[in-house]
């Protein structure tokens, strides 16, 4: 029951009452799972980095940080499943999990067997995913997703929130085309900051920054009239920028 891809599930505690780590520890633990910990947000978030968890149970009060946005920052990274374990029991705070990427929510205090039951679907349900991994690489190009870094040969690439997160909605879909409509939908929440143009200059800005002066593009190719498409095999293929840059003026 506590397998995934025959070797024990690693489930990630973030909690930092000393009570509810105990009980969590003798309750799962009982049933052969692995359990790490973390009592703040900010360690939490390390070590689903550091640990890859196969579940993580996450309190939404925590001493550093909202558990909302912790819950938040994980879901832009991970599709590890999110149990949310809170004593808030509001209809309003179950939605905003929700809302901000967990897949379950239980209120404290609990019952041992809905937890596991709870574990257990959450886990099946994660077993028939496949993650896309927290770093990409292409080339001498390498975008940890996870820490929000970017580097090129080696040396760190300065980018703007926006460019990082146009860059990280492409490699997560490395070989498919992604649409420009997805890439607004994924990167700006005000619809007012949005627009095809826009994207544009920010795709444009990123290859300056990542794209070697050679007259082809390696890494950020356009689909013309369809969106873009992140080339994970930059080796085998690129794009003439001239003719490329003809189609952006369309």
């Amino acid at each position: 029951m506590s397998t995934i891809a025959d070797r024990p599930a690693r489930i990630l505690v973030i909690d930092d009452e000393p009570a509810i780590r105990r009980a969590l520890n003798t309750i799962l633990r009982s049933r052969g799972y692995r359990l790490l910990f973390a009592e703040d947000g900010q360690s939490g978030l390390a070590s689903a980095i550091d640990k890859s968890p196969d579940l993580i149970v996450l309190d939404l009060a925590l001493p550093d940080r909202s558990g909302l946005e912790v819950c938040r920052e994980l879901r832009s990274w991970t599709e590890a499943p999110i149990l949310v374990l809170s004593v808030r029991s509001e209809e309003a705070d179950k939605i905003a999990a929700l809302y901000e990427g967990a897949d379950d929510y239980l209120t404290k205090p609990f019952h041992a067997g809905e937890l596991l039951a709870r574990v257990h679907a959450l886990l099946r349900r994660a077993a028939q995913l496949v993650s896309p991994p927290p770093v990409v690489r292409s080339g001498d190009l390498e975008v940890d997703i996870a820490r929000r870094r970017v580097t090129l040969a080696g040396r760190d690439v300065a980018l703007t929130p926006t460019e990082f997160e146009i860059l990280s909605c492409l490699v997560r879909n490395a070989g498919v085309v992604v649409s420009h409509t997805e890439i607004i939908e994924k990167v700006w929440i005000s619809e007012v900051a949005a627009s095809e143009p826009g994207l544009r200059v920010h795709v444009s800005n990123l290859r300056r920054k990542l794209e070697p002066a050679t007259g082809s593009w390696r890494f950020i190719l356009t689909e013309p009239g369809v969106g873009f498409r992140f080339n994970a095999a930059p080796e085998n293929e690129t794009r003439d920028v001239r003719a490329s840059q003809a189609v952006i003026r369309q």
